[in-house]
């Protein structure tokens, strides 16, 4: 275990007590590298930088993973179509980094998945899928998920019974690996401050330091309480997905690539409308749609339209929904309706923009520039590969720095959590009995939390009424809101009930049902008043309402205005900061 030498407790527990010695450390202290940007891109680099010995320190200006690194398909995969867009390198980076995950650096998080692959076409189909998926199946090196499995038609309704016998002539059955990505976020931002990293959320960067013609750090808000300070460092690394071009411009330089916001719209229903023992996967006429199995649901997406409007809040239309509704329907037996919805998620893919207008062309591929002397930006990429891209960044930062570290070494750092895992599992029922616990939730909880469980149940070791579940979102224990405040870094009632959990997704409710129960459990660690708490459910409700709202407008434009007057969890943030 890293200790910080500047405080007592765990550093890579992110509470409340934290907040105001990471404040001063950025005060008092020069950093190698200042990281802006709390996804998975830019909690990867501070990780990467942190585990080669330098300093480092990173900011959000609003929760970890609350933008992009939330709302993605869930997947880790190697991306099959971009087989047909012969991007062989992008898929073998994909693939062997899928692999890494499912079996050294975060085998708690990341899960073997199954999908269909419905053929339609006779004679050529099966040759050239098959053809495809031995490619998939071998070109990530060792192989920790089943080969592809050829199937008739029959075979495939087994499989499948809620597909109409219409849809297809026969299927291939393939694996991919899927995970929380929220959770998988933080818990990599968690893992950077176990080596060291000083991380803070809620602060945004409001301006670049200069020293002669070079960059050498930022100036940051506290948005929770309007203060301001400086960070020096060594290096910037600019981190920040979507909003990219817009600190590109609050730093004075001019970019060495664009980024385009593509927005890709999930729709979540339960388990029980579609009868399958499998994921699926597609074709459309853009694209390929997935259905993929999430606890007691399904995933349906995604979309993948331009989007020039609010970064903060992409808003999912009436249009959205009923296309994903319309696909997935045409090979359904029985369809699904928009009464079947639980919840709906929007996120914005950074694409680095092509020559194409058509987003479903432009590159998957990150881009790594070192934009002025001391400021580095990242962009592009896919979920999958934010450990190689973080790797490129901070080997494009060290050039401004004295001396050379090492060289990137998190291919052989589990995040907290995958130490000792498996045994666990095979103890869980003696654990369960030990906590009063059925297996099966001992099971969920070790999926969430890995070998961190012993954390999370000491905190009820005092408070047994902590094991009981929400009452209205009974996949969750009390537990583990109190514990999103204590160690994972919530602040606000939204970053617990959309992201440490995913109730804002998985209950038709959306959250709105449980936010005063989840508000008091989490008031006593974060020291609300009762006006506060009141406040944090009403900015939720309202968050949720206008939500709702712009799911029934048809265009972005009318959706955009509904969602974006909702009012801000953290209400301190600038926006646009340039």
């Amino acid at each position: 275990m890293v200790t910080n030498p500047h405080s007592g407790s765990d550093p890579a527990r992110l509470g409340p007590a934290g907040r105001e010695e990471s404040w001063r450390r950025f005060g008092d202290e020069t950093f190698d590298l200042v990281v802006i940007g709390g996804g998975v891109v830019g909690a990867g680099t501070a990780l990467d930088a942190a585990t080669r010995g330098l300093r480092v320190a990173l900011v959000e200006a609003r929760d970890l993973a609350s933008g992009t690194s939330s709302r993605s398909s869930k997947l880790f995969h190697g991306g099959l179509r971009y087989l047909e867009q012969l991007e062989f390198g992008l898929v073998r980076e994909a693939l062997h980094e899928r692999e890494l995950m499912l079996t050294k650096i975060a085998p708690h998080l990341v899960k073997p998945v199954s999908f269909l692959y419905p053929l339609t076409h006779r004679i050529w189909e099966r040759p050239y899928t098959a053809a495809g998926l031995l490619m998939y199946d071998t070109m990530g090196g060792a192989r920790s998920v089943p080969g592809q499995k050829h199937l008739t038609r029959a075979g495939a309704l087994r499989m499948v019974p809620a597909l109409k016998r219409s849809a297809l002539i026969g299927g291939i059955r393939y694996y991919d690996a899927q995970s929380d990505d929220a959770r998988h976020t933080m818990t990599v931002a968690r893992t950077a401050a176990h080596y060291g990293a000083v991380v803070r959320t809620s602060t945004q960067v409001v301006g670049f330091l200069h020293e002669a013609d070079r960059i050498s750090g930022v100036r940051v808000r506290d948005v929770e309480d309007g203060r301001e300070t400086e960070i020096h460092a060594g290096a910037v690394v600019n981190c920040t997905g979507v909003w990219t071009d817009e600190l590109q411009r609050l730093s004075g330089g001019r970019g060495r690539f664009r980024v385009r916001a593509s927005k890709g719209v999930h729709i979540v229903v339960p388990r029980d409308r579609i009868v399958s023992e499998s994921g699926m996967i597609l074709r459309t006429e853009k694209s390929v749609l997935f259905v993929i199995p999430w606890r007691n649901h399904w995933i349906v997406g995604t979309t993948d339209t331009d989007w020039n409007l609010d970064l903060a809040h992409p808003a999912a239309t009436k249009h959205d929904i009923d296309y994903l509704l319309e696909h997935v329907n045409s090979v359904l037996a029985t369809p699904l309706t928009h009464d079947d919805i639980e919840g709906v998620y929007a996120g914005l893919r950074p694409l680095l923009a092509g020559e194409s207008e058509e987003t479903s062309k432009l590159s998957r591929e990150h881009a790594v520039a070192r934009v002025a002397p001391g400021l580095v930006a990242i962009a592009g990429g896919k979920y999958t590969t934010y450990r190689v891209m973080a790797a490129d960044a901070v080997d494009a930062a060290v050039v401004d720095l004295p001396g050379r570290p090492p060289s990137s070494i998190t291919d052989k750092v589990p995040l907290l959590g995958a130490d000792g895992y498996h045994a666990l599992v095979n103890q869980a029922d003696h654990l369960a009995a030990e906590h009063g616990l059925h297996p099966y939730r001992v099971r969920h909880l070790l999926d969430r939390y890995g070998s961190l469980v012993h954390e999370v149940l000491a905190l009820a070791a005092d408070r047994p009424e902590l094991l009981k579940p929400i009452e209205s979102a009974p996949d969750y224990l009390g537990v583990e809101v109190v514990y999103a405040a204590s160690h994972e870094g919530a602040l606000h009632l939204e970053d617990v009930l959309a992201r440490r959990t995913r109730i804002s997704i998985e209950y038709a409710h959306r959250g709105v049902d449980c936010a005063e129960q989840v508000a008091h459990l989490v008031a006593g660690v974060l020291g609300w008043s009762e006006e506060a708490a009141k406040r944090e459910v009403e900015v939720y409700r309202a968050r949720v309402e206008a939500e709702r709202d712009s799911q029934l407008q048809p265009t972005d434009e009318s959706a955009d205005a509904l969602r974006a007057a909702a009012p801000e969890a953290r209400a301190g943030l600038i926006e646009p900061v340039s």
